[in-house]
């Protein structure tokens, strides 16, 4: 389970608008994110963490998307499970296998 979100989403989405909108024009390419960071009361390198991501996730910038990791976090986490379950039904055929193979006691 992730952790709880410390910005709303709303202001989430306002300053990664404001921040490509900003860098849209020449003159406030330079510093965009600290500026409008200042004026949101939000650090730079957050608001640039988060520019990043829906660059990426628009295809603007190379990377992983964030459902591509979402998928691939899901996809190890069933990958763990299996070994885990691979990993009990060797041990009980061992078992098993043993069992049959010992002479009976009767």
């Amino acid at each position: 389970m992730s952790a709880p979100k410390k910005y709303p989403d709303e202001l989430r989405q306002r300053a990664v608008r404001l921040v490509m909108d900003a860098q849209k024009s020449p003159s406030g390419r330079r510093g965009a994110c600290t500026r409008i960071g200042t004026q949101l009361g939000i650090p730079a390198d957050t608001i640039r963490g988060w520019v990043r991501t829906v660059e990426i996730d628009q295809g603007v910038r190379p990377g992983t998307t964030t459902e591509d990791a979402t998928r691939l976090a899901e996809l190890e986490r069933e990958v763990v499970e299996l070994r885990r379950a691979n990993a009990i039904l060797k041990s009980a055929s061992a078992f098993f296998a043993a069992e049959l193979d010992r002479p009976s006691r009767r």
